[in-house]
This record gives structure tokens, sequence and C-alpha cells, in this order.
């Protein structure tokens, strides 16, 4: 026995209209056409499907069998129809983030806030790239998008820039470094160095001033939040150094000083990697706006 989806949807409409006629205009097919289709349809089941001289036409027990199979499977189709077509419009879809960089968690909710808005159909998902290989998954599909500061040249990856940053030095108001102009690598000997529970190759103070200069600070404390850093560091617990961006707020608390780590001070970028194929999907490129949108007002403030 071959039952179809057509045959399905003939069932429900011969039932829902109470005869053949009505039926066939309701499916656009002829008459005689629905006729011989369900003249078909009980020669393969072997049992009749609608009770014979009844009107409106009535299904019989196999009928109404049938029926209930119909009332199960075509939502579930229709559902998977809407949701193809929605994927091919580019209304839907996943987007799985991976990010590698501790404290973008505070600057990308406001990004997502956003983008759910405008994309409700479209599957978001967060997650520590810092946990995991976050580049090899996102050439595996496992996610969509990987937040970094350190682009690599991989095939059909591209890295698109969000923005620049300025990692910064945060100490006390009592700590003895707020007299200068700038941090030294040299300064951090004397130090113990608050940061994120990274590797420290994915930090800004090793990968870009301590680890070239050789240079190891007194000790190192770890915090899961930058709130908690900051409180810390306020109470002359020891330093940290944390975007530009994440202690723009720090920076007119009396509590707290700023400065430039060297005399030039440094300068870093995120970028935003995804597969090449996913570029220029429309959810995807507004995502890519929206972050650029929220980078600029973090570099206004």
């Amino acid at each position: 026995m071959h039952i179809e989806f057509r045959h399905l949807r003939s069932i429900k409409a011969i039932h829902e209209a109470g005869g053949l006629a009505r039926a066939a205009d309701i499916l656009n097919i002829t008459q005689s056409a629905l006729s011989h289709q369900i003249k078909g349809l009980e020669e393969q089941c072997g049992v009749e499907l609608f009770v014979r001289k009844s009107k409106p036409m009535k299904l019989s027990a196999a009928g109404m069998r049938l029926l209930r199979a119909a009332n199960r499977i075509l939502p579930e189709v229709e559902a998977i129809q809407e949701e193809f077509s929605g994927l091919r419009a580019g209304k839907s879809g996943r987007l799985h983030i991976a990010i590698e960089c501790h404290a973008c968690f505070e600057w990308l909710f406001p990004v997502l806030e956003k983008f759910r808005k405008l994309w409700p159909d479209v599957d978001v998902d967060i997650r520590p790239g810092l946990a995991f290989d976050a580049l090899p998954a996102l050439q595996k599909e496992d996610v969509d998008v990987v937040v970094s500061s350190d682009p690599e040249d991989l095939n059909d990856v591209v890295f698109e820039p969000l923005f620049d940053y300025h990692p910064i030095f945060v100490a006390s108001k009592d700590n003895p470094l707020s007299q200068k102009a700038y941090i030294e690598a040299t300064d951090f000997r004397t130090e113990t160095l608050i940061t994120y529970p990274v590797d420290r190759a994915r930090l800004d103070i090793f990968n870009q001033l301590l680890g070239p200069a050789k240079v190891e600070p007194a000790a190192v404390r770890q915090a899961e939040l930058t709130a908690v850093i900051l409180l810390l560091v306020a109470s002359n617990r020891g330093v940290a150094v944390l975007p530009d961006w994440v202690v723009r707020e720090v920076k007119y608390n009396s509590d707290y000083i700023t400065r430039p780590l060297t005399r030039g001070g440094i300068t870093r970028r995120l970028y935003a990697a995804l597969r090449e194929e996913d570029r220029q999907k429309p959810y995807m490129v507004d995502l890519l706006r929206l972050a650029g949108e929220e980078a600029h007002k973090l570099q206004a403030v």
C-alpha cells in the first residue's frame, strides 16, 4: 500500500466539504480526477473509505483512521515546508555564537537584544568559545560565528572586523603606579594581576605585553566577573588590564585610575569569524550591522 500526502489531503478535504464537488474545488482539481484518486486508494487499501450513498459523504471506520493520520501528519509537513521556505528566503536559521573574548558578553548582549526583535525565527545561542576550539567548530558547522581578536588564515572562513579597542591598565587610586603616565611590562613584576579565568595565550596582557617582554607578574588572581575584578582593584588587592570599552565608566570613578599600556598604547581589533557561504545571509548582514552600531556607541563614550 502506497499512501501519498495528496491522498491524506483529499480525505481531509472531502470530510470537511461533505462531497466530491466542493472538495475538488478546494483541492483545485476536477471532480473526476478526485473520484478516480479515491477509487485507486480504496483499491490499494482493500477497504471502502466512505459510506456509499450517504449525503453528505461520510467516512467509514477505515476512512476515519486515515483522517486521524492526515490531521497528525499534514500539519507537521506544512511546518517543515514553512521552515524550509523561511531558510530559502533567509528569514529563519541558526545563529550559534562562540565568544573567545571573555569581556565580550557585556558588549554582545545589547546587540542580540536588538537582533532577536528583527529576526524572531532565528535560533540564537551563545557558547563560551574559551571552553573549546571555536574556529575548528566553526568549520565543522557546530557554531556559526566566532567572536575573536586573533584572526587566522582558514579555508572558507572570513574574519569581518567589528571594532578596534585598547587594553587599558586599571588600578586603585592608592596604587603607586597611579603616578605614572603609562605602564610598562616591568611594572607588573611587583603587582598581583587580576584576570578572567582564561588561558594566558588568550589574554591581551600576556600575548601583547608580558609574553614578548618575558615578564612575569608577582602573582595572578582570577575572577569570573568584570564587576568582581573592579571591586578587587578598587580595594587595592591587585591590578587589571581590561578593554577600554569595559572600563569606560570607571574612568570617572575616583576609586580607580586608568593608564595606557606603553607610551604609544596598544590597539587590538575584534572580529566576527563566519563561514564565507553565510556572509550574505540577510540575518547575518543584520548581525554585523548591529554589532557595528553598538561598537560605535562604545567608542563614542
